[in-house]
């Protein structure tokens, strides 16, 4: 019998790396998560081997490379909220900078050579079209999106000094939960859309807030895309086999390409949970673009990848069943 690939999962007890690493492991790969918790969930590591570590510490990481042979690595290890990024920008660069630096430092020491990187549609800054393509200019308007821009250019460099081969994800709105309910959406504080509006459905946070509802959008609210963290796994599966037969570093959006107004999925919300979202009308808030689309041709045709979730109540349909039956 093959002995299975080995991948190590950074951040793998938060949101997203907690869906690859179940992911990862039910198509037969063998998974190690490394986190230190500091905003991940214990409760989400069901997958794979635990080791509870920090990317800053080169001991710790020279340690696990020394004792098991990785064939790739995926990073899901940053913080990232916008507004803390602007209060303590020195955090973010810690965290995000500099542990991932220690960690590519890490895989070159032990000739992994295989990387796949967590980015962020923010490293765009303000939108100069409707549907972004990952030709759009990269201007970033806060310390989170220019930390994950400069990880995204070390990447590039170290393909064309190293070798490295990497992919850089660009994610728009990660959404929903497991369709088992068995991990989920879950952030102190949390800051997404969709888990807000079902925590004011089920009294667990106050009633929503509306920034904005004079947008020149089809009901005056913001639009944006919101892909289910299921199709974000899937994605990041394909990347493997893409290093595979690519050579370099290669960036990819991932959205499903169809925006959502905040005001319909409120409206998806209410159908979904047959209740009432109770909701504010306020002002703008400053930086916040009436329209943000991906286009994700590229990923679909490089990666031969496709969204399986395009209607925003199945996505709806999933985060409901997780928020309120969760269990962390």
């Amino acid at each position: 019998m093959r002995e299975a690939k080995q991948i190590l999962v950074c951040g793998g007890a938060g949101y997203i790396g907690s869906h690859m690493a179940k992911m990862l492991a039910e198509a037969g790969y063998g998974v190690t998560v490394l986190d230190n918790l500091s905003t991940g969930n214990r409760e989400a590591l069901k997958w794979g081997e635990f080791v509870r570590a920090d990317l800053r510490d080169p001991e710790a990481l020279d340690n696990l490379f020394s004792h098991k042979s990785f064939y790739a690595v995926m990073h899901f290890a940053a913080l990232i909220q916008v507004g803390e990024s602007v209060a303590k920008p020195a955090e973010y660069y810690d965290n995000n900078v500099i542990g991932a630096y220690r960690l590519l430092e890490a895989m070159r020491a032990h000739d992994v050579d295989r990387f796949v990187f967590s980015s962020t549609a923010a490293v765009y800054g303000e939108p100069q079209q409707e549907q972004i393509t990952e030709d759009h200019p990269l201007q970033p308007l806060n310390p989170y999106g220019r930390t994950k821009l400069h990880m995204e250019r070390m990447l590039e460099d170290y393909a064309t000094a190293y070798q490295m081969r990497s992919v850089r994800f660009r994610y728009f709105n990660a959404a929903g939960a497991d369709p088992s309910g068995e991990i989920g959406e879950s952030h102190d504080p949390e800051s997404h859309l969709i888990p807000n509006v079902l925590m004011a459905v089920l009294g667990e946070a106050p009633q929503l807030s509306i920034f904005g509802h004079d947008y020149p959008t089809r009901d005056g609210t913001a639009v944006r895309d919101y892909i289910h963290v299921h199709d974000l796994a899937a994605a990041h599966l394909a990347a493997i086999d893409y290093m595979d037969a690519n050579t370099g570093s290669t960036a990819f959006n991932l959205g499903n390409g169809t925006g959502f107004t905040v005001k319909e999925i409120i409206e998806a919300a209410e159908k979904v949970t047959g209740r009432q979202v109770p909701h504010t009308l306020g002002e703008r808030r400053a930086g916040d673009a009436a329209i943000l689309v991906a286009d994700s041709a590229k990923a679909q045709e490089a990666l031969k990848w496709t969204p399986e979730y395009i209607e925003v109540g199945g996505i709806i349909e999933t985060a409901w069943q997780w928020h309120r039956d969760r269990k962390y």
